[in-house]
């Protein structure tokens, strides 16, 4: 699962088998469990991190970890929520959970969105992962293999398509909106880039209203851990993946919404950082009115 720091190094601990909350997933040799603090994790300091960076990041806590069944060490922490607003006290404090995090090896994957929720969100995500991870590792090297994102079946509408994209239902969602006039378009459109030493970066959005649409941003940050599937493309489809649970309030009430010319500022933005990008910026098309 990891992509360097390995887990066995020391400093990491084991979580029972028994004696503690059930499994929230399990996927071959591979066991999620719920919440656990930075504590539960770590057994001793590692060298190079100071004393109020080891006591104030051991109060942290992830979203989900998974361990290896046979050993019950940690191969991946998760966290999924909204990004600490850049300066504030939560930043500096992740930032501290960070430095012992790779001080001790522990692979992370972080998934930003103010919409997406550990507990209803979170095994999903993590089970979609491990999947893409495990057939990528069966395939490698292999040549002309589908891709785990492109591999092509019956979506849930009927329609063929991707059946692994995370994004399907919004799609089909979107349009029985569109059908029932709760939507100006149909369409679920997005893009994706990668930040140079960044995260990746995903977007969503549909227009509810002519001239006004409804917008996700999601960030996929991997930490000595790699998802099997582009990062980047994980986030757009986990974008509107949040798309999809903002479209079920649309009955009750309509939610904050972005104009169509704020929208094609915000990705002209992104194209005028286009140096900043891993690959460079392939949306140009959007940004013409």
């Amino acid at each position: 699962m990891t992509s360097g720091g390995g887990t066995d190094g020391g400093w990491l601990r084991a979580l029972p088998a028994d004696g503690g909350p059930a499994p929230v997933l399990t996927r071959d040799d591979q066991v999620a469990y719920g919440p656990r603090r930075l504590s539960d994790l770590v057994h001793r300091r590692p060298p190079g991190v100071t004393g109020h960076q080891w006591t104030t990041a051991l109060r942290e806590s992830y979203d989900l970890v998974v361990c290896a069944a046979g050993t019950g060490l940690p191969t991946v922490a998760v966290e999924i929520g909204p990004p600490p607003a850049a300066g504030s006290p939560a930043q500096r404090v992740a930032r501290l959970k960070d430095a012992v995090a790779a001080a001790v090896g522990l692979p992370v994957l972080r998934i930003g969105s103010p919409t997406l929720r550990p507990a209803d969100h979170g095994p999903g995500i993590v089970a979609y992962v491990l999947d893409a991870h495990a057939y990528t590792n069966r395939w490698a090297g292999e040549p002309g293999v589908t891709g785990f994102r492109d591999i092509v079946g019956r979506l849930p509408d009927g329609r063929t398509g991707p059946v692994n994209d995370l994004g399907a239902l919004t799609r089909s969602t979107a349009v029985e909106a569109y059908v029932a006039r709760r939507l100006s378009d149909p369409i679920v459109r997005g893009l994706h880039v990668r930040w140079s030493g960044g995260p990746a970066e995903g977007w969503s959005w549909v227009e509810v209203r002519p001239g006004a649409v409804l917008v996700e941003r999601v960030t996929v940050a991997e930490q000595r851990f790699t998802c099997g599937v582009d990062p980047a493309r994980l986030a757009e489809d986990l974008a509107a993946l949040a798309v999809g649970e903002r479209l079920r309030t649309l009955d009750s009430s309509e939610p904050p919404l972005t104009s169509r010319d704020d929208l094609r500022s915000g990705i002209r933005g992104l194209a005028a950082r286009r140096a900043e990008l891993v690959d460079g910026f392939a949306f140009d098309h959007l940004c013409v009115d």
